[in-house]
């Protein structure tokens, strides 16, 4: 009963970290100005993630280690650092769209400019941090995370066309040559395989203590954890492109509609409501990811549910990662075009955290006979041509998509 508990907690991590500023708004702007013909790349992304978080959880159950431990061990310091620099610095973006989308979702309820709420949101983050043990950020935040499931409620609500939707999970091109719709395919990929993610359960793993003996519970947790992710990330297309048809989405004060159009007044506070928590739980999860990595590869005390005082180094790391992410709110940074140009970003550095992963899980020293098999490895590839494909079309789209 414990360890069956210990999953289902594990599937309200997976559910409550999935559906954050990223995913909604490229999301939504996916289905709003194309329909749902973008419906393919979201369940190419919730794949990829169910293959990438079972990679992760399954190398540290087997070897006892993190991947930042052994990306350090493994590669050397220059690798690590470039991995650092890459995923640092894009995690930081994604960071502060994160306390900005934090902010926005509070002015939303308020009325007060969320530039105001930036300092009382970083405070928070930090005191979460500061005080809450990693069952709390792993459990509590999460199981908030499930008022997301109001968007799979709309999308039965407003009854959308079965065909089209099936239309819409097969692969397709634009009629015409379409920088936007190619963007808004690599931001929503961009959104759904963020590299912290994999550092952070890989993390969460240890911190957890898992065995050998949870590799079946970490099967089901990334496969049924991450499946229903992906899918509410499609009903926040689904719904969008049945409320909000051909409309660009340009200013955060137009995010509500996607359930005021469905519930009325209420939907919009379900919007609100789904948006801080979201953001909130991505906050943590960014944060202790990267202080998580660096701490790993400098050989640093680390854990949150270690006194503050015992991982001093680890303390000060996501205390300056709060307090730089929170500038891009302070400084009033456009949310969307900063969420927009953080998923392209993201999805530009992607093989630098992924080619390190897929030499990882066929390292026998760490794994041995639960190294990667020819279906994984073969699954893995793909993923990683992906990425290296995403790397290098995702700035110049970034232009193009506007």
């Amino acid at each position: 009963m414990k360890r069956l508990l210990h999953v289902a907690l594990g599937i309200l991590t997976s559910v409550g970290g999935f559906l954050e500023i990223g995913s909604i708004v490229t999301a939504m702007q996916a289905g709003a100005e194309f329909g749902f013909r973008l419906l393919w790349v979201v369940a190419l992304g919730t794949l990829c993630a169910i293959s990438l978080t079972e990679m992760a959880g399954r190398f540290s159950a087997v070897s006892q280690r993190t991947l930042g431990d052994a990306l350090r061990e493994r590669f050397g310091a220059r690798v690590f650092g470039l991995v650092v620099l890459g995923v640092g610095v894009t995690s930081v973006l994604v960071l502060g769209a994160e306390l900005t989308g934090l902010a926005i979702a509070t002015e939303l309820a308020t009325g007060v400019s969320f530039r105001l709420w930036g300092l009382p949101i970083a405070f928070l983050v930090w005191l979460i941090l500061w005080k809450g043990k990693f069952g709390v950020i792993e459990y509590g935040v999460a199981g908030l995370g499930l008022v997301t499931l109001s968007f799979l409620v709309a999308a039965f609500r407003v009854d959308p066309p079965g065909p089209a939707m099936a239309a819409g999970l097969l692969p397709s091109l634009p009629a015409e040559p379409d920088g936007r719709y190619w963007f808004l395919a690599v931001s929503i990929l961009g959104a759904t395989l963020t590299p912290y993610l994999f550092y952070f359960y890989s993390s969460g793993a240890i911190e957890d203590e898992w065995t050998i003996a949870e590799l079946s519970a970490n099967r089901i947790v990334a496969a049924v954890g991450m499946l229903f992710g992906g899918v509410l990330a499609g009903a926040v297309l689904v719904v969008a492109a049945m409320v909000m048809p051909d409309m660009r989405i340009e200013d955060y004060a137009a995010l509500p509609l996607v359930l005021s159009r469905v519930f009325g007044r209420t939907g919009s506070w379900l919007f609100v409501a789904s948006l801080w928590i979201g953001c909130l739980g991505a906050a943590l999860e960014i944060t202790l990811a990267i202080t998580y990595l660096l701490a790993q590869g400098y050989n640093w005390r680390w854990g949150e549910n270690l006194r503050p005082r015992e991982a001093s180094r680890f303390v000060l790391t996501y205390t300056a990662l709060v307090a730089v992410g929170v500038c891009f709110t302070l400084a009033g940074v456009d949310a969307l075009q900063l969420t927009n140009l953080a998923m392209a970003l993201t999805a530009a550095v992607l093989p630098l955290a992924l080619s390190p992963l897929l030499l990882l899980m066929n390292d026998r020293r760490y794994l041995g006979r639960h190294a990667n098999g020819w279906l994984a490895n073969g699954f893995a590839v793909v993923i990683v041509a992906v990425s290296l494909a995403l790397a290098v079309v995702s700035i110049p789209l970034a232009i193009a998509g506007g």
